[in-house]
């Protein structure tokens, strides 16, 4: 697949400085621009890259001034990450996507599938399953009794959804990931042995939700885990029962959220954060990488640390923390004196 500068410039909202008429076929890293390549330039750190590599075109931001001269054409953009979201996606649209059902797929009693659907081998739904239109659902995944999956929701293979799940439209769950394995819930029994409480309840995935791979959402003790619509989750995430997470918050991976906690609406929470069971953090929050949330969160916050406090405050105590030595130093000559 080709495509000139011009059409590009239409697909990112951009404007071309150079040879409109230049065309690519692969996107490329700036660091490994190559002739028919396409690249950008998002990260001021990479910008001497620009004046070395043979990249067709490069997508800039619109303010960027070259400091010297560049062979590329350019197309000059507000957000260049936004324009490489929407350019990947142009590629990877235009590849043929699998379509049919596997001989050795199996759909199981009572189950409806929906028109366009793909099933690799060795893909099963189970039965009286609801599976909508152009769902694709790659070889060895498993669909357990009684889900609901949303139109266009793509299931990779190797992923796990056990029953009565609830996967909305255009969702993406990546390969290996298990959606609605039993809570961890046990019971002393007083003579230091546990009796395992049954988790009947299930997982809600809403529409355009994304699951990294090997992500593990457990199943609500009673009621649903729910994921609102369009919630990002990364790889190796860990998500308990009866978790609550809010519209559009993204989550990187690592992450382990314990059972009952609610998270807010367009919240960023960094890799290898941890967020104790039973709390609530608000809307719009930043957790920072390997921060320990011990309390409850306001809304707006940026928190880092373990304990996670307030990321001001934790700054002030870290540049302490550097220069502990100096302060005792200072303390231990002052009682002398």
């Amino acid at each position: 697949m080709q495509l000139t500068a011009k059409e590009l410039a239409r697909v990112v909202k951009g404007t071309v400085e150079g040879d409109e008429n230049v065309k690519v076929w692969k996107p490329c890293k700036i660091e490994e621009g190559c002739e028919g390549g396409i690249t950008f330039l998002g990260n001021a750190k990479y910008t001497h890259y620009i004046y070395e590599q043979q990249a067709s075109i490069v997508i800039v931001r619109k303010d960027f001034v070259p400091e010297h001269p560049i062979g590329s054409t350019l197309i000059r953009v507000d957000n260049p990450y936004m324009a490489v979201a929407l350019l990947l996606h142009t590629f990877n649209e235009r590849t043929k996507p699998p379509k049919g059902r596997s001989w050795h797929s199996h759909v199981g009693r009572g189950s409806k599938l929906g028109k366009r659907c793909y099933m690799g081998e060795y893909a099963v739904v189970g039965r009286h399953c609801t599976i909508g239109n152009d769902v694709k659902i790659y070889p060895n995944a498993t669909i357990g009794d009684n889900c609901k999956i949303g139109n266009g929701t793509i299931i990779y293979a190797g992923v796990k959804v056990y029953e009565g799940v609830e996967i909305g439209r255009n969702c993406i769950i990546h390969a290996g990931a298990v959606i609605g394995s039993d809570g961890f819930g046990f019971a002393p029994a007083g003579d230091g042995t546990w009796n395992k409480i049954d988790q009947i309840g299930n997982v809600v995935l809403e529409d355009n939700v994304e699951i990294g791979a090997n992500t593990c959402i457990d199943r609500a003790t009673m009621g649903s885990t729910i994921l609102h619509q369009g919630v990002k989750v990364d790889n190796l995430c860990q998500l308990a029962h009866n978790v609550v997470i809010g519209r559009n918050t993204a989550m990187a991976s690592q992450v382990g959220i314990a059972g009952s906690c609610h998270v807010g609406e367009e919240c960023i929470i960094a890799g290898q954060a941890g967020l104790v069971g039973h709390i609530t953090v608000g809307n719009h929050v930043t957790v920072a990488a390997q921060s320990g949330v011990t309390r409850s969160v306001a809304d707006n916050a940026t928190i880092f640390g373990s304990p996670a406090i307030d990321a001001n405050k934790r700054r002030k105590i870290e540049v302490l923390f550097r220069n502990l030595d100096k302060i005792v130093d200072r303390i231990d000559k002052l009682e002398r004196r």
